[in-house]
């Protein structure tokens, strides 16, 4: 066994959505990845379907949004359905105006998904190691404070071994993780009772119209994904409960067809069917030592929302730039801490949530049967009238609203804006720094994001900058952007001539008026957070 001459900076194990956007975005800031996976292809079939706006947000920020957004189908509406009769319908594009350039969920199947990120790796000069698994791994200490590497013993295709040395791993090999097993951490949670389905279906029907369509009803309840291409679905549903019990060999003809019939759905091709049941759970760590856990070996739950390739997405974005500012010498390993904290938190109220809509969409119980199929029909029109209410749902969803304001690196107010806060999107024709991108359309615009695809510390002043302020960004290589006020602003929350000191993933650190200067300086340092033009030798 030896350790190889190629040895790396972050070692990356598994090659789904969240180990692919933790690499692309190191490799972006360049970090040196390997990333190894024990499984001989990349799966041709999937459940993730959603690419959700704060996906797309990061995706923007590394020159990726557009091309997946011309790969997937933009999702304009939803509608539900409880027992045969449509109750609720909801224009995503008007919940969503003016909170992101994303204003609308997109379908994009993980499997192709995966495939496009693949490609954008491979032009930096990564490839995955396929058929190449962990066995086990150490963490080494160094000689001096703060020095160290993790070796991973790694089984090579032909069953030979050898050791790899990272100063990190990153375990995003799924619910069974190699990485949490060996680093001895909990998983804590259940498994749900009913078992369910995903299909790649073609076929016409009224509901196979581009929109998204769920249905309810008294045990059952039926989710209609449009895919790209016409008369094509992802359709998501429940097995009957006695085709359930006992059987490993389901097909299609084992499927509920009662809500199928009564929205019409008319499946003439089905090219693929899996089933699968539902589990909730979340490790009780997320870091130990030099070692992280990502997407689904760090937190699973119910598909309700579209939000669990998404969440493990926020976590690959979260890490990266810390990762690479510890190794780049521009802040102390102590940043790495904020990991756990800031994502793990999020992992919880998520899985809470999901599981509580999810109960409720399918327990047989008298009282949710009740809440879905009375309550809901008679409520949801009613809360759709509410502008605050659609716009709440949207940010919901699209985890535009995830905050980190109890966060170890979240400090201030200013306006309707926390330290720890995504920073408010506002759309703009001109900007003092010239700030400038497209839409998702390809139509010229200038926003407040653009400034975000450096992937740097930067400060954002929506009005006149303090002069203090211009001083220490000018003394720190630290980039200002001004912004001509405009009433946007005030609507996002922002405040006139206030600063907001913004991190590499575009969530706010600090939120200062008075002696924002002074402020900026005090929490870089206190932090031990250095730019990128003032990185020691």
């Amino acid at each position: 066994m030896d350790i190889r001459s190629s040895d790396t900076d972050v070692l990356i194990v598994g090659a789904g959505p969240t180990g692919w956007v933790l690499a692309l975005w190191l490799t972006r800031m360049g970090v040196r990845v390997r990333i190894v996976d024990k499984t001989a292809e990349p799966g041709t079939t999937s459940r993730a379907l959603a690419v959700q706006a704060r996906t797309l947000e990061f995706y923007q920020q590394i020159g990726l949004a557009e091309t997946v957004v011309e790969h997937g189908r933009e999702v304009t509406a939803v509608n539900l359905w409880v027992q045969g009769k449509r109750a609720a319908h909801a224009v995503l594009g008007d919940m969503g105006r003016g909170i992101s350039p994303f204003a609308y969920a997109l379908i994009f199947p993980q499997d192709e998904h995966e495939r496009l990120l693949v490609a954008r790796l491979q032009e930096a000069g990564v490839e995955v190691e396929r058929r190449t698994e962990v066995v086990n791994f150490r963490e080494e200490q160094g000689a001096s404070n703060g020095d160290g590497r993790v070796v991973a013993r790694l089984k090579r295709p032909d069953g030979t071994e050898e050791e790899c040395a990272a100063a990190y791993i990153a375990g995003c090999d799924g619910a069974h993780s190699i990485v949490r097993q060996k680093l001895g951490i909990g998983f804590p949670g259940g498994q749900y009772t009913h078992l369910f389905y995903v299909a790649d279906v073609e076929g016409g029907g009224p509901v196979m119209n581009g929109e998204l369509h769920v249905g309810l009803d008294t045990n059952e309840f039926l989710a209609v994904f449009p895919l790209k291409g016409e008369g094509r679905a992802r359709l998501v549903g429940t097995i009957r409960d006695e085709a359930a019990s006992g059987h490993d060999d389901l097909s299609w003809g084992d499927v509920s067809k009662r809500v199928i019939e009564w929205m019409k759905v008319e499946v003439q091709r089905v090219n693929w069917f899996s089933t699968y049941r539902v589990h909730h759970r979340v490790a009780e760590h997320f870091q130990q030592g030099r070692a992280f856990l990502l997407g689904d070996a760090a937190h699973i739950h119910s598909p309700v929302g579209g939000q669990g390739m998404n969440t493990g997405i926020g976590d690959a974005v979260n890490l990266a730039w810390k990762l690479a500012a510890v190794l780049q010498g521009r802040a102390d390993a102590s940043l790495l801490a904020s990991y756990e904290p800031e994502r793990i938190a999020f992992a919880r109220k998520l899985v809470a949530t999901t599981d509580e809509a999810f109960t409720g969409v399918t327990s047989a119980s008298t009282l949710a049967r009740l809440v879905r199929l009375d309550l809901v029909p008679l409520l949801m029109p009613a809360v759709f009238q509410f502008r605050a209410a659609r716009r709440w749902l949207f940010r919901t969803v699209s985890q535009t609203a995830v905050q980190y304001r109890e966060g170890p690196l979240s400090e201030g107010r200013s306006g309707m804006v926390h330290g720890g806060d995504r920073l408010p999107w506002v759309r703009m024709g001109t900007s003092r720094g010239g700030a400038g991108t497209e839409d998702s359309r390809g139509h010229g615009v200038a926003d407040n994001f653009a400034p975000l695809t450096s992937l740097e510390w930067q400060a954002h002043v929506y009005g006149e900058a303090q002069g203090e302020l211009r001083a220490v960004c000018e003394t720190r290589k630290l980039p200002l952007h001004e912004f001509a006020w405009r009433p946007a602003m005030s609507r996002a929350g922002l405040r006139r001539n206030a600063t907001y000191l913004v991190r590499p993933d575009g969530y706010v650190a600090l939120a200062a008026f008075q002696d924002s200067g002074a402020a900026v300086g005090a929490y870089l340092d206190a932090r031990k957070i250095r730019t990128r033009a003032r990185r020691p030798s």
